[in-house]
This record gives C-alpha cells, sequence and structure tokens, in this order.
C-alpha cells in the first residue's frame, strides 16, 4: 500500500508501505477513505521531535472496516468507524473513569501510520466506534476531525470547565483552537475570546462560535484579556500550542479560581512554582481521551449539530502529502485532507 513517511526533517515521501496484517486477536485493519496532518506532525517535520529513522506518519483516522481478529466481537467487517490516536481496551480502571488516552494498556497510533491506504488498529473493540451506516460522503471530513483535532479541543473546553455564564479564552487558532471555540459554544459559554492573528482562522473562529477576537500576544494579550474582562481574567483558558509563551499567556489571562485546559503538547515548558502558587488557578489537561467523546461525536455530526469537518480548508491527494506538510507548516493553510 502507499502511505506517508518521514525521513527526515522536512522529508516527506509516499512509498510502498508493508500491508497491515491482523498481528493480535484483538486487531481490526481498516480501509482509510480520508486522512490528515496534525499540527502535532510538524513538531517532527520541522525536527523539534528527533528523528532517528524513517517513520510512518498520521495518527488520525476513519475507515471501512475490512478484517478482525478472533477475538473481535463488537466490530464487523463492512463497518464505518472512528477511532483515536491511543488505542484503548475501554474496559479498565483508567478507562472507565473516562481516560482511556491514559488506558494501561494503551497503544499509541503514530507509530502505525494512519496517512496511507490502510491501517491496523489494536484493541478494536475499545479503540473503535462504528456509525449506525456508512456516512453521506460529505460527512467524513467532521468524523475525521473527531478522531482527535476536535476531541481535543473538547476535552480542553472541559477541563477550562466552560460552561454557561462563562467567559472562555483560546490561546491558539490551529484546528484545534478552533474546534475549542466549537466546544464552549456547544457547552453553554456566554462569551468566546478567540485570540488570534490571521483573518482566515478568525472568520473561522467568529463561525464556530467567538464573541470576541484578540490580536495581541504575550503580556499584550494577557492584558487585553484583562481589558476585556473588568480587570480580572476570563473564567476558563483553554492552551492549545505547547509552548511557553502560550502557557504562560494562558495562567496568566485565568482569573484566581478559574481554569486552564491545556491540550497542546508541552514542549520545554517549566512553570514558575510561585506564580502559579498565588494565582489560585487550577491546570488540568494532557492528551485527550477522545475515545470518551465518541458515541456523542457521532450524534451530533450525523445529526448536523455541528460541522468540525471546516476545519479542513485544503484538499490534496496522499500522494501529494510533502505539500501538505509544507502548507500547514508554512500557515497557508489550517489543517490538510489527504484523499487515498
Amino acid at each position: 500500500m502507499r502511505g506517508a513517511v518521514l525521513h527526515a526533517p522536512r522529508d516527506v515521501r509516499v512509498e510502498e508501505r508493508e500491508d497491515p496484517k491482523i498481528l493480535a486477536p484483538t486487531d481490526a485493519i481498516i480501509r482509510l477513505p480520508a486522512t490528515c496532518v496534525c499540527g502535532s506532525d510538524l513538531w517532527p517535520y520541522r525536527g523539534i521531535d528527533a528523528v532517528q529513522e524513517p517513520s510512518p506518519m498520521g495518527h488520525e483516522y476513519v475507515g471501512i472496516v475490512e478484517e478482525v481478529g478472533g477475538q473481535v466481537t463488537a466490530i464487523r467487517p463492512g463497518q464505518f468507524v472512528i477511532g483515536s490516536f491511543f488505542a484503548s481496551d475501554n474496559t479498565c480502571e483508567i478507562c472507565r473513569a473516562g481516560y482511556q488516552s491514559s488506558c494501561v494498556h494503551r497503544e499509541l497510533m503514530g507509530p502505525l501510520g494512519a496517512q496511507a491506504e490502510r491501517l491496523r488498529v489494536p484493541l478494536a473493540d475499545g479503540t473503535l466506534v462504528a456509525t449506525p451506516d456508512i456516512p453521506s460522503e460529505d460527512l467524513v471530513p467532521s468524523f475525521l476531525a473527531a478522531s482527535d483535532v476536535l476531541g481535543t479541543g473538547w476535552f480542553g473546553a472541559i477541563a477550562a470547565q466552560a460552561a454557561p455564564g462563562k467567559t472562555v479564552v483560546v490561546v491558539g487558532d490551529g484546528a484545534v483552537g478552533l474546534l475549542a471555540v466549537l466546544a464552549a459554544k456547544q457547552l453553554g459559554a456566554e462569551r468566546i475570546i478567540a485570540m488570534s492573528r490571521h483573518e482566515s482562522r478568525q472568520r473561522l473562529a467568529r463561525d464556530f462560535g467567538a464573541t470576541d477576537i484578540v490580536t495581541e500576544r504575550g503580556d499584550e494579550g494577557v492584558a487585553m484579556i484583562k481589558e476585556l474582562t473588568g480587570g480580572l481574567g476570563a473564567h476558563s483558558v483553554i492552551e492549545a500550542v505547547g509552548t511557553q509563551e502560550s502557557m504562560m499567556q494562558a495562567i496568566r489571562s485565568t482569573r484566581p479560581g478559574g481554569h486552564v485546559g491545556y491540550v497542546g503538547v508541552a514542549h520545554d515548558v517549566a512553570l514558575p512554582g510561585e506564580e502559579l502558587f498565588f494565582s489560585h488557578v487550577h491546570l488540568h489537561g494532557g492528551p485527550a481521551p477522545v475515545r470518551q467523546y465518541l458515541p456523542e461525536f457521532v450524534d451530533l455530526i450525523l445529526d448536523r449539530q455541528i460541522d468540525p469537518g471546516k476545519v479542513f480548508d485544503l484538499e490534496l491527494p496522499l500522494e501529494q502529502a510533502a505539500e501538505g506538510y509544507q502548507a500547514m507548516d508554512e500557515r497557508r493553510a489550517i489543517k490538510v485532507l489527504l484523499r487515498p
């Protein structure tokens, strides 16, 4: 099969890869009608995360089940399914508490390479959620978004305790940040402030429910949030970048007693203990337990109550994956959809 492989920083090639096979009786093989590039894929692409050897890429996926292992009972061939970037059994004590991304048997999907024609999914019964029927083609991008960026933005909003009557700030205008705006809106937030300097992303943020746009960053951005909130800061702040600057901007934009939901993959983030101590800010986040939310997402998307697929603003054939990476790296695209 054809699949994207990262050989070195900024060196993505689509080449022949071995077809996936059932390796454990709990596996499933799915055919991928669409796949995509994630903002977190840009860390190794830029060389910030080391690339030691040629590595299959991609961890977001939807597909049609082609084959299942002998112990798979809940998923069957022919179904359309959505999974998450961590495979999970969905039965362990941690999964039952709603943190499937920390499942005691979790398996990271990225090394299996979902930017391809087919994919092996471990722990299929616990990982995959099937739709009632094969969805219409126009819904496929939204289901694909549900496999990571929607779930990640949603977890960020929940961790920040976005709710009716709350003012929510979103730091980061990538796909996760934009879908955190959508999530905050769905959770009933009264005011949603998107921090963005890019006009196209600002428009999408407003489409998803942002009431205000702040273009300033760092200390200037914090000052603007304080100005908009009577000097207090926001009740809820979602950090969707993962840098020192974005984390401190999030914490300092939050009022005492408020909540920060951090879902940007952290790189060299160090928190100043004394400032955090006196801030009275709650912090919660990490890898989103996307599996927890997938059944709800299926209903919301099928009922067309939400359209997270709008974050895909560039579609390319899989063979042009390298162009997709470059477009996202240069911020010419929010998120790239690839068609195998």
